[in-house]
């Protein structure tokens, strides 16, 4: 099982949105690295919600509740998406200044790669992830 962290602005579509919502299709990826590890999701696989804007913090974890598919509004066929089932939310969430001043963390993609949207997470850095989020 591969942990993967998504990205999304919360006054878009937060975690507590997902939770209400019990499920919903992850969408409007159009990155193309971000794609190729969309494309490498598997049913069941963790992710961790992580909102951008004001927040920049690892909020919840969820679950990849489908195989990657063609996105049904994409006309050219080239984007794909998944289903996201709520898991729950984290304890405390995880700042990206946190993640930033743990040295754990210099080679991972949420600090190296800031704008990429969706990256997997070493199971390491997932470990330690829920370790600072109290979990």
């Amino acid at each position: 099982m591969t942990t993967w962290l998504l990205k999304t602005e919360p006054g878009t579509y937060s975690h507590a949105d997902l939770e209400r919502d019990g499920k919903t299709r992850w969408h409007g990826v159009t990155n193309p690295v971000a794609l190729k590890n969309l494309r490498r999701m598997a049913k069941g696989d963790a992710a961790f919600v992580y909102h951008t804007g004001d927040e920049k913090a690892v909020v919840g974890m969820a679950r990849i509740a489908s195989a990657p598919y063609p996105d049904p509004k994409d006309k050219s066929g080239k984007l794909v998406v998944v289903d996201l089932a709520p898991d729950r939310a984290l304890e405390r969430p995880v700042t990206l200044a946190a993640v930033k001043a743990d040295p754990a963390f210099a080679d991972f993609a949420l600090v190296r790669v800031p704008r990429l949207s969706v990256m997997e997470v070493p199971p390491r850095l997932a470990q330690r992830i829920l370790k600072l989020a109290g979990s």
